[in-house]
């Protein structure tokens, strides 16, 4: 399995970024997808969920600024982040969970400038 994250970067406080993460060697769409980040001195936490039928979850912190989305024609999940604030900077993962094994992409830097 390859999960092969996109899209961080450096954006000001109320922008919005959008991450990408591209996923081969399994069979994508009938698995459910996440996104994790760990920022600076934290452990990871679990940003967001999206099962194979494309029910989504979210942790508290992002809800109503955070939109996750699969496009299981391109083996890719989103994750779309609006009105991003200085406590969003981390490294952003996508992750799966894929014959009994968590597998996790490279991750991509998010930094959020107040």
């Amino acid at each position: 399995v390859q999960l092969q994250a996109s899209g961080g970067g450096l954006v000001q406080a109320g922008g919005s970024l959008r991450l990408s993460c591209k996923a081969s060697g399994m069979n994508f769409r009938i698995n459910a997808m996440a996104w994790y980040r760990q920022a600076p001195g934290s452990q990871r936490e679990l940003v967001a969920t999206i099962s194979s039928e494309g029910s989504t979850n979210y942790t508290n912190s992002v809800k109503g600024r955070f939109t996750i989305s699969r496009d299981n024609a391109r083996n890719t999940v989103y994750l779309q982040m609006n009105s991003l604030k200085p406590d969003d900077t981390a490294v952003y993962y996508c992750s799966t969970r894929w014959r009994g094994v968590q597998w996790w992409g490279r991750g991509t830097l998010v930094t959020v400038s107040s």
